[in-house]
């Protein structure tokens, strides 16, 4: 029997970059992964290959990109002054984080900088990359009413632990406050990235930030 909507799945996962075979981020020896079908959680094009295996099957799932974190986009790339990150001690590729109007964690990466600016990236790192999952089905069950009504597994609202990478959800393009509180204009919103933390990028896969 296929997997359905407001089902509970329970994976391992390993994820590879389809062209190069890199291993981009992987659970297995760690907890599995869970997540509620249909609540879009786990990122489309995986979902609904999932959606048609059952427990204790395993396989290989090719996502696009399209269908993944996204085709790449020049346009969600912004220079910033340098002066709003002020007290970070900037590399290039590295990951900062901030917080949306919304209350979402806003992810961006630091593409380039000199002694005037900083070249952010809101693209995923992981976007414009063909992926493949290498997926175990540990677990499906029924998801409980307070996890339907909650939309999280458990019933507790957070993150649904993707691995190392801890990339649960795809980044929306929406309004971001960011790097100093100050507002900036921006193809996909306004506003920008950072809230003055900084993280190193350890990978990432499956769902929608």
């Amino acid at each position: 029997m296929s997997i359905s909507d407001n089902q509970v799945v329970s994976i391992h996962y390993e994820l590879r970059n389809v062209d190069s075979g890199e291993i981009l981020d992987s659970n297995i020896n760690a907890a599995p992964l869970s997540f509620i079908v249909g609540k879009g959680q786990i990122i489309p094009g995986l979902e609904e290959k999932i959606k048609e295996l059952k427990a204790g099957e395993n396989a290989d799932i090719k996502v696009v990109a399209a269908d993944a974190y996204g085709i790449y986009d020049d346009k969600a790339v912004q220079t910033l002054p340098k002066e709003q990150f002020a007290g970070l001690e900037l590399q290039v590729g590295m990951t900062l984080y901030g917080q949306g109007e919304n209350g979402e964690t806003v992810q961006v990466s630091v593409k380039s900088f000199n002694d005037e600016t900083v070249e952010i990236d809101f693209n995923h790192p992981l976007a414009g990359q063909d992926l493949l999952f290498a997926i175990s089905i540990l677990e499906v069950r029924d998801a409980t009413a307070d996890e339907i009504l909650n939309g999280y597994v458990g019933g507790a609202s957070g993150g649904c632990g993707c691995g190392s990478g801890g990339s649960c959800h795809t980044t929306d393009d929406d309004e971001h406050e960011c790097c100093g509180g100050h507002d900036h204009d921006h193809e996909h919103g306004e506003g920008g990235c950072c809230g003055g933390e900084s993280h190193s990028h350890g990978g990432g896969c499956c769902g929608s930030h």
